[in-house]
């Protein structure tokens, strides 16, 4: 029987400028730790193998260079795509820097449904960034950005997704810092 998520790697996704919450969000302390770590704390042990697509070098961690750099998260995505799609897998889960109360079953979950594509959803929306994807894919998606797209939701309902529900908890598990208000609300479900 096969062990939930040991043939999945994961991408943490540290690509974008965070200029709302001063920039470096991954670097960026909660709890005198920094986002990049809560994050990798949290999926590590949930996966085969854990690499970061941003600009930074984290010790431990394999970087994943962004292909098409300043197009956005699918951009990340896509050289997710194509670094597991190297390492041999046939599906990568990409999370956010910035979403430090990842859920300890998001892996089993996510794997539990059955499409090419399988979004992390709440009762206040998709959580496009916290996916697993089929590397399959990858050339679709290369497409797509070299026609101008951007947007995770619109390329990915163009393929067959599912959704994997998870409950609201507090602290919500797909919280997402991106202003200093967001880091103090953060702290304080520290």
């Amino acid at each position: 029987m096969q062990t939930i998520g040991k043939d999945i790697p994961a991408v943490i996704l540290a690509g974008g400028a965070g200029r709302r919450i001063g920039g470096g969000k991954p670097d960026v302390l909660l709890a005198g730790k920094p986002l990049w770590q809560h994050v990798a704390d949290r999926i590590a042990p949930q996966v085969a193998a854990l690499a970061i697509n941003g600009p930074m070098l984290l010790e431990g961690y394999p970087q994943v260079e962004d292909t098409r750099p300043g197009l956005g998260p699918l951009s990340g995505v896509l050289s997710a795509m194509l670094w597991a799609r190297e390492e041999g897998a046939t599906r990568v889960l990409t999370v956010a820097v910035d979403t430090p109360f990842l859920p300890p079953d998001l892996v089993a979950r996510l794997q539990s449904a059955s499409a090419p594509i399988v979004m992390a959803r709440t009762t206040d929306g998709t959580h496009g960034t916290t996916a697993l994807w089929d590397v399959t894919l990858a050339d679709d998606l290369e497409g797509y950005l070299e026609g101008g797209g951007r947007k995770v939701t619109a390329w990915a309902e163009t393929h067959a997704i599912a959704y994997a529900d998870f409950p609201e908890t507090a602290p919500p598990p797909f919280f997402n810092i991106n202003t200093p208000e967001d880091l103090a609300r953060a702290e304080a479900w520290v």
